[in-house]
């Protein structure tokens, strides 16, 4: 892992967040559009009494790898991130809501913000709950697609009829949404990569405003 200042009685308990968090910084990187301006960290209930600074490190690593072409890793990710004009902030809470421990992760980028929400399942795995806003669990692993559609009857059966014809199965599928017939997303995870022609057919289909390929 190549973590610096974790002791070995401390690792244990800080690597599933280290993982989730440079997860979570990865799907940012992979989502966002413009240029990236600030990325806040922040820690709820029990992830705030852990050692927080290699966690959020691997954020700013997760987040700056998918963008760059230069070797982004957990020492250089800070002063990359300075040389660029990200400012790095973390904040705590002790309030977690339905979730013993939570990390949100923040990055405002393009005149706009995303955030996305995560926690550990089981002691080790890494989960995202929230996108946006928007209550979901995801198993962060694999060739994903994510998408960003309005919530209208046929778009998950037109999504799966068109993987289905270019032979791209679909491993699990995970929905949220703001509200009942309203903006919703869903993040798709699938056995292979999909081709720029398949991606185009996507976004092209009835009721959805955006599709981005995802490998974590």
């Amino acid at each position: 892992m190549n973590l610096p200042s974790v002791s070995a009685d401390l690792l244990p308990k800080v690597q599933p967040y280290v993982e989730l968090a440079e997860k979570i910084g990865s799907f940012l990187g992979q989502t966002v559009e413009g240029g990236i301006e600030k990325v806040t960290i922040e820690y709820h209930g029990e992830a705030g009494d852990l050692q927080t600074g290699p966690i959020t490190l691997a954020a700013v690593k997760g987040l700056l790898a998918p963008i760059l072409e230069e070797t982004v890793n957990y020492v250089n990710a800070p002063s990359i991130a300075k040389e660029r004009g990200i400012e790095v902030n973390e904040a705590k809470s002790s309030d977690a809501g339905n979730f013993s421990s939570l990390i949100s992760i923040k990055v405002k980028a393009g005149g706009q913000t995303k955030v996305v929400a995560g926690s550990i399942f089981n002691k080790k795995e890494p989960r995202f709950v929230e996108i946006d806003g928007m209550s979901l669990e995801v198993v962060p692993e694999g060739h994903m697609l994510y998408l960003f559609n309005e919530d209208k009857p046929g778009v998950i059966g037109g999504l799966g009829q068109l993987l289905a014809k270019n032979q791209i199965n679909i491993s699990r599928m995970q929905l949220g949404r703001e509200r009942a017939g309203g903006k919703a997303i869903s993040v798709v995870g699938i056995d292979s990569v999909v081709s720029p022609e398949v991606l185009k057919e996507l976004k092209s289909l009835p009721h959805v405003l955006s599709v981005k390929r995802v490998k974590l």
